[in-house]
């Protein structure tokens, strides 16, 4: 992983989840504003999938487990469309909420396979 590439992820998805958790607590129903954070939450994600995909090859394998690693980079990709999904079947401020503690929680997850990545002692 590069990690300036992970700190962005982690302060793209810290922002988006104080947002969305905010204009959720604030009364505010989904809209473009806390979508689209997500959304650009998602675009990097995917991009950290194309960056796992090609590091090894570049002579940067991961120093943990790469199962784990994946299981982490799949379930955080897959939380962003989820809970937009339910935010848009469900327009409440409730489901903004729900918006802003997933990407709170991909933030986590980002940091976890930064660990993951560079940071084990077998």
């Amino acid at each position: 992983m590069i990690l300036w590439f992970t700190i962005a992820q982690v302060a793209v998805a810290v922002a988006a989840g104080l947002l969305c958790t905010v204009a959720g607590l604030a009364g505010r129903r989904p809209g473009d504003v806390t979508v689209g954070s997500l959304a650009l939450l998602l675009l990097l994600l995917i991009g950290q999938v194309v960056v796992a995909v090609i590091a090894p090859f570049a002579g940067n394998a991961p120093t943990g487990s790469a199962l784990e690693f994946w299981v982490y980079l799949v379930s955080a990709v897959l939380l962003p469309p989820a809970a937009v999904a339910w935010a848009l079947i469900e327009r409440s401020r409730w489901s903004t909420v729900i918006m802003g503690i997933a990407a709170l929680a991909v933030a986590v997850m980002v940091w976890r396979m930064h660990v993951i990545w560079t940071v084990q002692i077998g």
